[in-house]
């Protein structure tokens, strides 16, 4: 059973539900007023657009009552997965380092583009193949992925950049699509997996990506 977390203003939820029912895994959506979790075996935050995004993206949502909540999950070892939105609240609930600020060019980008799998130790991609290039959707304004040298140093040292854009859409530094913690259990990615497919069928990359966090090895 996957948990997906929805705030006010969440609008991939169901895009999240009905590829995970593709992969034949139950989902729930759990509301941001939640002050606890059921024995998940993942936990995602949808993209969209929580509180409107208002003050910053990801701002206001990581004070909801269940950030607490995933915090501690991840803490203990859950497994958490951030798309789009999704990441911008991880990076403002300190579960992932950097900021997401405005795209390069402040133009809101929507399309495909292509990505290469730079580590498979995290829970997204512990089921991928290390160098493996492959395209998704992705569709935001506010992606750009930024963090001072030093952090981004360690980010790559510590192999905690999962994806790379090939072709970077938005301007994020070192052309960073994802990151993971330190453990591998909390990722965030700007494109859209869940999205792969245009309704006809989830990729097999995306299909695999979405899997790997059933099948991961971490607990």
């Amino acid at each position: 059973m996957i948990g997906i977390v929805v705030f006010p203003g969440s609008n991939c939820e169901f895009d999240v539900m009905s590829a995970y029912a593709e992969l034949g895994c139950e989902s729930q959506l759990v509301s941001h007023r939640e002050h606890q979790l059921d024995d998940y075996e993942a936990v995602i935050i949808p993209g969209g657009f929580s509180y409107g995004d208002y003050l910053r993206t990801g701002a206001i949502a990581r004070f909801s009552p269940i950030m607490e909540t995933v915090t501690r999950y991840a803490n203990e070892g859950g497994r958490v997965l951030g798309i789009c939105n999704g990441f911008q609240v991880l990076t403002e609930a300190g579960l992932l380092p950097g900021a997401l600020q405005r795209n390069a060019g402040l133009q809101f980008v929507c399309g495909e583009v292509l990505v290469r799998v730079e580590q498979t130790t995290s829970v997204l991609t512990s089921g991928m193949v290390r160098g493996e290039e492959f395209s998704l959707p992705i569709n935001h304004f506010e992606g750009n992925y930024t963090a001072d040298a030093k952090t981004l140093e360690r980010l790559e040292a510590g192999g905690q950049v999962v994806l790379r854009y090939l072709d970077n859409p938005n301007g994020s530094a070192n052309d960073i699509a994802g990151v993971a913690n330190p453990e591998g259990n909390v990722v965030g990615l700007m494109p859209h997996p869940e999205r792969a497919g245009l309704g006809f069928g989830l990729t097999a990359p995306a299909r695999q990506m979405l899997a790997s966090m059933l099948q991961s090895q971490f607990a």
